[in-house]
């Protein structure tokens, strides 16, 4: 087998505290943060003169990973609209399966999270919805239904 599994996604930030507090919020754990810089993020990366921070965070389950980087060296480049639409091309969210999507969004809002559309719900299986978060992130709620 060539995968054995699906460790984290980055995402380049520009408030790194303000990121990070939607994520402990939306449940996820901070795993470490730190400083980042030298030859050999730059060989791994292939950028010059980088210098950032980096916090990791872990789904409750240990599984699933959001990297969040914050460059102070070179400066982050903005390629598209900071609050782009959902079928702008390129990655576009993350889902997360919730226990109570109501819960969870109740408590987003506290962070400026507002829905993208409204939560549906999709036969007699999931209640869903797409949140944006600070920086126009996106992430997708879905609550299985039993």
């Amino acid at each position: 087998m060539a995968i054995q599994r699906m460790d984290n996604v980055l995402i380049v930030v520009e408030d790194l505290d303000a990121v990070i507090a939607f994520f402990v919020e939306l449940g996820m754990e901070l795993e470490n943060r730190g400083p980042v810089e030298g030859r050999w993020v730059e060989r791994v990366i292939g950028v010059d003169d980088v210098r950032e921070d980096v916090a990791m965070l872990r789904t409750p389950d240990g599984h699933g990973g959001v990297e969040l980087a914050m460059f102070h060296t070179p400066k982050a480049i903005r390629t598209e609209p900071k609050n782009a639409p959902t079928n702008t091309l390129g990655i576009r969210r993350i889902m997360f399966a919730v226990d109570d999507i109501d819960d969870v969004v109740a408590r987003l809002r506290a962070h400026g999270t507002e829905l993208v559309g409204e939560i549906a719900q999709y036969e007699q299986t999931f209640r869903l919805c797409y949140v944006r978060g600070p920086e126009g992130i996106i992430v997708g709620l879905a609550e299985q239904l039993n």
